[in-house]
């Protein structure tokens, strides 16, 4: 039996790279949901077929982005969530700050 959390449970299961696209894909629902409640979009409409690829490409940054910083799983995974829930101008504009700091 599993005693951590969730995310460890669902990796045990599926595995690493099944989980991390799980939390992109939640993150872009999550994001859609609040379209949805807005006003702007239909739950099951066709933006929503366009938010595959985002999930994908998302889970894809993030999951380079997480293990570039060095986390580690579960907070990787959350880190995938966030950013799939920003989508790929809020990554940039993170992305923009951060470099802007280090500078």
């Amino acid at each position: 039996m599993n005693d951590g959390g969730f995310i460890d449970m669902i990796n045990s299961f599926f595995g690493g790279a099944v989980t991390t696209l799980i939390g992109a894909f939640t993150g872009r629902l999550m994001w859609h949901s609040g379209e949805v409640k807005l006003g702007n979009r239909r739950f099951f409409g066709k933006e929503l077929l366009w938010e595959i690829p985002v999930a994908v490409g998302m889970a894809l940054i993030g999951e380079a982005a997480a293990r570039y910083i060095g986390l580690s799983q579960p907070v990787s995974t959350g880190f995938v969530a966030t950013l799939a829930y920003l989508g790929p101008r809020g990554a940039e504009a993170l992305l923009a700050a951060w470099l802007c700091r280090k500078k």
